[in-house]
């Protein structure tokens, strides 16, 4: 090609790139925007116009062009013009022009951010390659140049020409063009601070203290040093925090009073003003709430350090975005996701940051182990490099911040005891605090310039003994003395200090102001009630768990707030009060509650505060509070069902006032701290008996159930039951209800009232107090069972199966493993979700605790080990290694190495803290299941399908033992706690108990009726615990092998079960997807309603619906009476699986059909077998009655129908034709006519008199469903496997219609009573309403899953076995007596738009019925349940 040619092609290249990198990397900005609005001359058409300019050019140019690599230069920017041209259309037409929302909606629906660094790419890609190519070919021309040949001239000039017109060219753009470009980019500051908005809307989810930053509205009174002191402590401070000191922590401490906080406000402030400040945290029980412990420290500190830098910001945006679930997670969890790890990306950019954090009164964390574990995760900023963070961490030298300092090595922080510096220094610096504050004093009471003298200054130095908390406490007590200021001043100096130590002239001064507030004009009598008063407020203000307002504490307290505004009118030396009085008084300084507390310090009785009288008075008085304000449906919500979550805080705040939310959080914390006795007739009992569900509801409200459920376990601890029999049932029974309700009444604060209190025991202490506040929409309650079982906690989260179940070493957690490929961790005590923990790719079929329970070990099929972090819940190890399945871990008694159990025969032993394979043990000559170490850690055993236990030398790998005995598989296998034992479970139905050391059977124990799976001694090794696929957990006497307890309640295969640690608890976990834990000690077998012993797969009214008929798997069809919901008769006869029940039309009868190959027909009233129809030689899987009730026909799958005679049982027809299945029969509304449905394709119909066929009905392309005739007679409809509803005229047998939309089998199909509309129902969970003479789709429900349809009589609604549903929502509204539309969804019964009831585990149905305002729930147990409700 010519150069110049290709020079001038070049030009069309470096258009279209320039245009196209301005429009995607500004557009690219306003897909990441939030707000703001386009210029007015942006036009997205005028743009299309001039790419579409651009790509015409670059086509014709690839078109010409003889150089190969240009002209696929050309073509690929073509491609690429081709593609914007595509995203721009698609926002013009979705976007519309010149609207912000929409454009930016628009271009995030066609335009991911993954497509435009693509294009960026691409573009950048196009330059490189053009610079290149036109940098070669321009080399060329300047060598020809250089020949000095006659063409040169010519040529050098046709170059400048050349690189004129291309300057022109790339500087004359289409007008429009530029008008876009420019538009975007004077946009471009709205755009980045959109972005930010946009990106910083994560923050949001951060839950923060807000009154822990050193500048928070709580703390706008606090001050730095007053300046000239402290001067070399902070230089010191400074010089630490900005210099090459490798020791990134610095503890400032010292004794109350030292001035420590002051100091870190100082240095806060310093680096704030520096913008170097990267989060402040004071801690302090004096504001309470969030500062009182560490629940939001680590957030608090990510928010703050978000705001410090732009791109640590977008790293912790970046962080939340990617797990949201962090927020509420553990604080290491949170430690390392918000913060340590952002600051570790940061260090990899080319950014260098020197920050500060500051961490004041430490010490004041409510939770000793929230102090270690925030110095632990702190100190691990060592880890930081190119970014600098320091922290700055002040505290008292209480014992739990001295053991986690001394854990920290010295290399690593600095310590500074700041009651250790020069008395000298400090007085200096107290002298100049002491002159700062006189002169306002002075000024303000306008004394002599000589005030107070330079000798009043000394004394009053000396009196402060070094703290800096007295001289701020002097002279506040001084200046609020107003015309007895000076009066003050005397009283404070006349006392000696001299040989005193600092903490008695501290108790000196507090004890001045408290005494200042008697007037001298109070007779005795006042000043007693003063004194009173004064005790009562200010034992409530130091020992309240959160800071009060002054109109709340009055109202909480029960004292009037002028009362409180009188007696602490004179104490501003001490207590923070403020002007708006909706804040909360504070302390000054938390070392006025030592002193209000000590007998010894405050020996003026009159104002001594005893501790536990002070909380049993605050305790009784928010029994009070309670006892008046609270009630049923507090914030007035009127409905059962409103998800606590859905209600907004301000109605909450609105009914629930501050005081109210403090007495409902915190007064059995004061009733535990007080002397009080708990007692019988007692006020807490009197108060639970009341208020007890009330208390509850409003718990749930502010998100704090867990809470209800410590609260309660505190209150049992507390009680004697021997002195208190009443009151500790109640309390005992209270826990019971508390636990097996918290997840509903957490998630419907209502539900309280329904859920919990209808499905409660009858003979429920609880339920019997409080039946009458169950809410007037349950007419009637079902029957349940009449004491609470062994069962404790249901703990819902998995998805699928759950494999194993264990509690921590301590107790407090419990985890359990899932085919969701997830492990979850939980909260033993509250039943509370804690972790989920996410990364295997496949089942996890086991999980384990190490010994000290900070890691947790799971198996997996993905054929990995994975060890976590049990507190944050991330991945420490990933062990590989095995070649199949791993189905078991376990860890060593040292926690040091940790063994798995593989598919591939081995078992594989690790050290638990590298991840390095230790040992590989072969032996086994099938699948390893179980492998254990034990107690000692010396030996090791496994089980296999090779019917053999093996022991093992831990150390040298070598096998000691091989236990044969079992008949078939072995499962489990486990050493008892003295290590002399070892238990193995087998699929020969029996456990077996073995010596240890000699390797003979001991015991074997026999009972269980299909495979264990599982067996575990309890800790003391007195008993065995056994779980089996016979759905039941058996427990054993160890030693006589005799059975001790066997535990009902898993509708399905039991495969693990684990003691706790104290041995009161087990827990077991099922294929029924629960974790079930139980009481050890009773063991109660389950009381149970008499009924079906296994799944009931149908219920069906009777015409009248006075009676409900359900069929089982257990063989028998059981009719119960609607009204009482009790079991009437039980049909018996059938052997094998009843699939179909119904009624006769006069209800006198009924018909059922079974896989036993017969037809059975009752008399209704009796239950007396009527007739036993024989004939059919496989199963039968449908039976109906003729509508004039004189014939019965069934369908079986020996591809027959047959015809009998309901009374005589007599066969009257015998309809052979189909050559498959006979899956459906039905009459005609007449009874003349019979259609059947057949796994042969067709649908036939037959003659019901002479059996003859009339028509068989072919179309369907796969197995046909159901077959039913409209209610005219006149038409057929039939559903099938090929996804399709066919109708039929019933007389001709021609095809009319196909309805086509379903995407999976369509299995039921029913007409309207008016024939105009037909409903069909497929397996993909979609019910579909059609027009019957159209065909055209009517409605859609999603997730609707059933196999029973029935239009309501007006076809107003569609009633399935889940509900009924509105059709037409508009013609539904419009009608006064429209009947009422109760259906099953999500575990809930709903009315409408209403949840209504929600059902636990144990009532969650397998079918159901509704009619009117009954529904029946046949339960997989085989017990059939009714409720009524109380519906206009």
């Amino acid at each position: 090609m010519e150069v110049l040619a290709a020079i001038g092609l070049a030009g069309n290249i470096i258009q279209f790139v320039d245009f196209g990198g301005k429009l995607i990397s500004k557009t690219a900005e306003i897909q990441k925007s939030s707000t703001g609005a386009l210029a007015e001359n942006i036009n997205i058409e005028t743009a299309t116009d001039d790419l579409a300019l651009l790509s015409t050019k670059l086509h014709d140019s690839a078109n010409s062009a003889g150089d190969t690599a240009l002209q696929e230069l050309c073509q690929s920017c073509n491609a690429v013009a081709t593609e914007l041209l595509t995203v721009l259309d698609s926002i013009k037409v979705h976007g519309g022009q010149n609207k912000w929302k929409s454009f930016r909606k628009a271009l995030r629906s066609v335009w991911s951010k993954e497509d435009i660094a693509l294009l960026e790419k691409q573009l950048a890609r196009f330059r490189d390659e053009l610079n290149l190519r036109v940098a070669v070919d321009l080399r060329s021309v300047a060598e020809v140049a250089v020949t000095g040949s006659a063409d040169n001239v010519s040529n050098r000039e046709r170059v400048i020409q050349v690189n004129k017109e291309q300057s022109s060219r790339l500087n004359n753009l289409d007008l429009n063009t530029k008008n876009l470009v420019d538009a975007i980019i004077r946009q471009k500051d709205v755009f980045d601070k959109a972005h930010t908005i946009l990106q910083r809307q994560c923050l949001e989810k951060l839950a923060v203290a807000a009154a822990a930053p050193f500048n928070s509205y709580d703390r706008r009174n606090d001050f730095d040093c007053i300046q000239n002191t402290r001067v070399g402590l902070l230089q010191d401070i400074r010089e630490w925090a900005d210099g090459n000191n490798k020791r990134p922590i610095f503890w400032l401490r010292g004794l109350a009073g030292t001035g420590k906080s002051t100091i870190a406000r100082t240095i806060a402030h310093y680096y704030h003003d520096r913008r170097r400040l990267a989060a402040s945290f004071f801690f302090s029980r004096d504001i309470g709430g969030d500062v009182r412990d560490a629940r939001k420290f680590f957030t608090t500190i990510a928010a703050q350090l978000a705001r410090a830098s732009d791109p640590l910001g977008n790293y912790i945006c970046d962080a939340i975005n990617q797990k949201s679930d962090v927020v509420n997670q553990a604080p290491r969890e949170q430690w390392r996701q918000l913060i340590l790890e952002p600051l570790l990306k940061l260090q990899c950019s080319a950014l260098r940051l020197s920050l500060v954090l500051v961490v004041d009164a430490l010490d004041e964390c409510g939770n000793e182990d929230d102090i270690r574990t925030i110095l632990d995760l702190l100190s691990e900023v060592r880890l930081l490099r190119a970014v600098r963070l320091r922290i700055l961490i002040t505290s008292r030298p209480e014992i739990p911040v001295r053991q986690s300092f001394s854990e920290i090595p010295d290399t690593e922080h600095h310590d500074f005891v700041l009651h250790d510096i020069s008395r000298s220094i400090v007085d200096c610096d107290i002298r100049v605090f002491i002159k700062y504050h006189f002169e306002a004093i002075r000024e303000k009471c306008m004394f002599d310039l000589e005030w107070p003298g330079e000798e009043t200054i000394e004394a009053l130095v000396e009196h402060a003994s070094g703290l800096f908390i007295w001289a701020a406490t002097a002279c506040r007590f001084i200046k609020d003395g107003r015309r007895f200021t000076e009066r003050r001043l005397s009283a404070i100096l006349g006392d000696d200090t001299s040989t005193t130590a600092p903490e008695k002239g501290l108790d000196t001064i507090y004890l001045k102001v408290l005494q200042s507030s008697i007037h001298v004009d109070f007779n005795e009598h006042e000043t007693n009630e003063h004194c009173s008063i004064l005790r009562e407020a200010l034992g409530a203000i130091v020992t309240l768990f959160a800071s009060l307002s002054i109109d709340s504490l009055a109202r909480l307290v029960n004292i009037t707030t002028k009362d409180i505004d009188e007696s602490l009118g004179d104490l501003h030396a001490i207590l923070d009060i403020r002007k708006d009085r909706r804040l909360p008084i504070r302390l000054h300084h938390p070392s006025f509650r030592d002193f209000l507390l000590n007998r010894t310090r405050c020996d003026d009785p009159r104002f001594w505060v005893d501790e536990s009288i002070a909380h049993e008075l605050i305790a009784n008085s928010c029994i009070d509070l309670l006892s008046t304000e609270l009630r049923r449906d507090i914030c007035d919500l009127h409905q059962p069902g409103p998800i606590a979550g859905d209600i907004s805080d301000q109605k909450i705040e609105k009914s629930l006032s501050t005081a109210l939310q403090y007495a409902c959080q915190y007064w059995v914390q004061h009733l535990k701290r007080s002397d009080a006795q708990l007692e019988d007739n007692s006020k807490t009992y009197n108060f639970l008996r009341q208020h007890l569900l009330h208390w509850f509801e409003a718990l749930s409200l502010l998100g704090k159930i867990s809470e209800a459920v410590l609260a309660i376990q505190v209150l049992e601890d507390m009680i004697d039951a021997k002195k208190s029999p009443n009151l500790h049932a109640f309390v005992y029974d209270s826990k019971r209800f508390i636990l097996y309700n918290r997840s509903i009444i957490e998630e419907a604060p209502l539900q309280t009232y329904c859920s919990a209190l209808v499905f409660a025991p009858r003979g429920s202490l609880v339920h019997k107090q409080f039946k009458k506040e169950i809410l007037s929409w349950i007419k009637r309650s079902p029957q349940r069972v009449e004491e609470w079982s062994a069962l404790v906690q249901t703990l819902e989260g998995h998805t699928r199966d759950v494999n194993t179940v264990v509690f921590s070493p301590d107790g407090k957690l419990v985890a359990s493993a899932s085919n969701d490929e997830t492990v979850q961790v939980w909260d033993a005590a509250t039943g509370a979700a804690v972790q989920t923990l996410k990364g295997h790719i496949h089942w996890v079929k086991t999980v384990v605790f190490s010994p000290d329970g900070k890691l947790i070990a799971s198996a997996s099929y993905d054929r990995t080990v994975r060890i976590w972090d049990a507190v944050i819940g991330t991945a420490v190890q990933t062990l590989k290694g095995h070649t199949n399945k791993v189905n078991t871990v376990v860890f060593s008694p040292d926690g040091k190495l940790v063994a798995s159990a593989s598919d591939d025969k081995t078992i594989q032993v690790w050290d638990a803290t590298t991840g390095a394979a230790a040992q590989t043990l072969k032996g086994h000559t099938d699948r390893v299941k179980t492998v254990v170490f034990s107690p000692d850690g010396k030996l090791i055993a496994s089980v296999s399908n090779d019917r053999t236990v093996r022991v093992w030398d831990a150390t040298t790998g070598a096998a000691v033992q091989t236990l044969k005995g079992h008949t078939q598989d072995v499962n489990t296998v486990v050493f008892s706690p003295d290590g002399k034992l070892i238990a193995s479970a087998s699929n020969d139905e029996t456990v077996r108990v073995w010596d240890a050391t000699a390797g003979t059977a001991v015991q074997t124990l026999e009972g269980h009726t299909d495979w264990v799976k599982t067996v575990v001694f309890s800790p003391d090794g007195k008993l065995i615990a056994s779980a089996s696929n016979d759905e039941t957990v058996r427990v054993w006497d160890t030693a006589t092998g005799a059975a001790v307890q066997t535990l009902k309640g898993h509708t399905d295969r039991v495969k693990t079960v684990v003691f706790s640690p104290d041995g009161k608890l087990i827990a077991s976990v099922s294929n029924d997807r629960t974790v079930r834990v139980w009481d050890a000690t009773t063991g109660a077998a389950v009381q149970t309603l008499k009924g079906h012993t296994q799944d009931v797969n149908t219920v069906v009214f009777s015409p009248d619906g006075k009676l409900i008929a359900s069929a089982s798997y257990d063989r028998t069809v059981r009719v119960w009476d609607a009204t009482a919901g009790a079991a009437a008769q039980t049909l018996k006869g059938h052997t094998h699986d009843v699939n179909t029940v119904v009624f006769s039309p006069d209800g006198k009868l009924i018909a059922s059909a079974s896989n036993d190959e017969t037809v059975r027909v009752w008399d209704t009233a009796t239950g007396a077998a009527v007739q036993t129809l024989k004939g059919h030689t496989d199963w039968v899987k449908t039976v109906v009655f003729s509508p004039d009730g004189k014939l019965v026909v069934s369908a079986s799958n020996d591809k027959t129908v047959r015809v009998w005679d309901a009374m005589t049982g007599a066969a009257a027809q015998t309809l052979k034709g189909h050559t498959g299945w006979v899956k459906t029969v039905v009459f005609s509304p007449d009874g003349k006519l019979i259609a059947s449905a057949s796994k042969d394709r067709t649908v036939r119909v037959w003659d019901a008199v002479t059996g003859a066929t009339i028509q068989t009905l072919k179309g369907h392309t796969d197995w046909v469903n159901t077959v039913v005739f409209s209610p005219d007679g006149e038409l057929i409809a039939s559903v099938s496997g090929d996804r399709t509803v066919r109708i039929w005229d019933a007389v001709t047998g021609a095809a009319m219609r196909m309805f086509e939309g379903h995407t999976y089998e369509v299995n039921t199909v029913v007409f309207s009573p008016d024939s105009k509309l037909v409903a069909s129902a497929s397996i993909e969970g979609t019910v579909r309403v059609w027009d019957a003479a159209t065909g055209a789709a009517v409605r859609v429900f999603q997730d609707c899953s059933t196999s029973t349809l029935a239009f309501s009589k007006d076809s107003l609604y569609l009633c399935t076995d889940q509900g009924s549903h509105i059709i037409d929502s508009d013609l539904w509204a419009t009608k006064q007596n429209h009947n009422s539309s109760l259906f099953i969804k999500d575990n809930w019964i709903s009315f409408g738009n209403t949840k209504l009831l929600w059902l636990p585990s144990e009532y969650r149905p397998s079918c159901s019925a509704f009619q009117n305002n009954l529904v029946v729930l046949g339960l997989p147990s085989g017990i059939v349940k009714v409720i009524e409700f109380n519906i206009p």
